[in-house]
């Protein structure tokens, strides 16, 4: 199929091009960019609207094998497209475990069956996610993963956190790191954080704080890549950024909640609120901001964590942690950041898309020619009220509810071919 996305404002990071100009698509990938004869393409008319690689999501969570209850590859998928993310890489606390070559092998097979959105599995460091005995990385990684994680537990013996290092090198890999000192679980957060006021008791600061602290020695002297996931506290962002300075091989990331809103939202119990870690302080808020600016922080994802309606609907202290996210990240992130002048538009597809795909070392985030086409067309001028009764997530677990933002995701492509065009009428 050929295709010419024409008049569009087309932003790639990673050539630094902004600019009014036409795409044209061949055999799924970038054939040219600029003027020229478009007889025989099949036309997209872009005016007005950005033209952008496909997002790059690093941590979401979708729940199989064993909880399809929640989400499946395939509805992850619709999410996902829907949301402009054309490339995912679920966590692998799923039951079986992603910890072997075989259930990679499934999430691959299972993968193929869905709408064509890239699915990259994060294989677990340790086996059954028990932080005892290293997983069969080197399998792993023949069959397709692109990291190592124990997310949702953190690996807290750290001869074994060390040795997964060492292992994580050999098949050039990075770790992705769930902060959190499991032997600080259900103490007492910080003065205050409303969390432990409104009966959300988890993971405190300073639980954050020391695991990314160790990671970053062990780093430092295996001089492995660390990946610190979804950080939330000021003390975290200025860990990060010494071990920047320091020259610890660190990349971070953060998600939409954690610069949006804080713990002041918690007054209603509402379970769609509790997510681990917990929503900060304001003071918390600003400085994840503002380590988005800077480039402390190099990525947002959304850790997208979908449960089942039953689930969410107990009371906040029994419900499961986690939040929905790939269907609202990009205009959350957007009216957040860009409308507010915290990023330029080239700094958010950046940290949506091109950082992404460079941490887990794939050819994606990047719509040169020759590059594969995976683009995205959004009409940042078109405002919506997010309503979770739309979302195509089995998941509806979202703090957004009844929000209104700008960012709408018009049509999705992955190599080249169009699997999400979207029909709802907005303002």
């Amino acid at each position: 199929m050929k295709i010419c996305i024409q008049g569009g404002l087309v932003l790639n990071p990673a050539t630094n091009l902004e600019e009014i100009t036409n795409l044209y698509i061949e055999n799924g990938q970038v054939e040219f960019i600029g003027e020229k004869d478009s007889s025989g393409y099949e036309i997209i008319d872009a005016s007005g609207k950005w033209v952008m690689p496909g997002l790059v999501d690093i941590h979401v969570h979708l729940r199989e094998p064993g909880f399809t209850h929640k989400e499946t590859i395939e509805t992850g998928c619709l999410a996902a497209a829907k949301g402009g993310v054309t490339t995912i890489c679920p966590m692998p606390n799923t039951e079986p475990v992603i910890d072997n070559e075989c259930i990679v092998e499934y999430v691959n097979t299972m993968t193929k069956r869905a709408n064509g959105v890239n699915v990259i599995p994060i294989g677990a460091i340790t086996k059954g996610q028990k932080g005892e005995e290293l997983a069969s990385i080197g399998n792993m990684k023949q069959a397709g993963i692109c990291a190592i994680s124990d997310d949702g537990k953190t690996v807290m013996n750290s001869s074994v956190m060390k040795k997964a290092m060492i292992y994580a090198n050999d098949f050039d890999l990075p770790i992705f790191s769930h902060a959190e000192d499991m032997n600080l679980i259900g103490g007492t957060m910080n003065a205050g954080e409303n969390a432990t006021l409104f009966g959300v008791k988890g993971l405190g600061r300073e639980a954050e704080e020391i695991i990314i602290a160790r990671d970053m020695i062990l780093a430092r002297y295996t001089k492995s890549h660390i990946h610190i996931c979804h950080v939330s506290t000021r003390g975290g962002v200025e860990l990060i950024g010494f071990g920047k300075t320091f020259g610890i091989n660190i990349t971070a990331e953060t998600a939409p909640h954690y610069f949006i809103l804080d713990d002041s939202i918690l007054f209603d119990y509402d379970s769609n609120k509790k997510m681990n870690p917990p929503l900060r302080t304001k003071d918390d808020v600003e400085a994840i901001k503002m380590a988005l600016k800077n480039g402390i922080i190099d990525n947002i994802a959304t850790d997208h964590a979908p449960h089942h309606y039953d689930e969410k609907r107990q009371p906040i202290e029994a419900a499961p942690f986690g939040i929905v996210g790939l269907e609202t990240s990009f205009a959350l992130s957007y009216t957040y950041l860009v409308k507010t002048g915290i990023l330029s538009p080239l700094e958010l597809i950046e940290k949506m898309s091109t950082k992404p795909a460079n941490i887990i070392k794939i050819d994606k985030g990047n719509i040169d020619v020759g590059k594969i086409a995976d683009i995205v067309i959004v009409d940042v001028n078109k405002k919506y009220t997010i309503d979770s009764k739309d979302f195509v997530s089995k998941g509806k677990n979202t703090p957004f509810n009844g929000m209104e933002v700008f960012g709408v995701i018009e049509k999705t492509l992955v190599n080249g071919k169009i699997i999400y065009e979207n029909s709802i009428n907005c303002n």
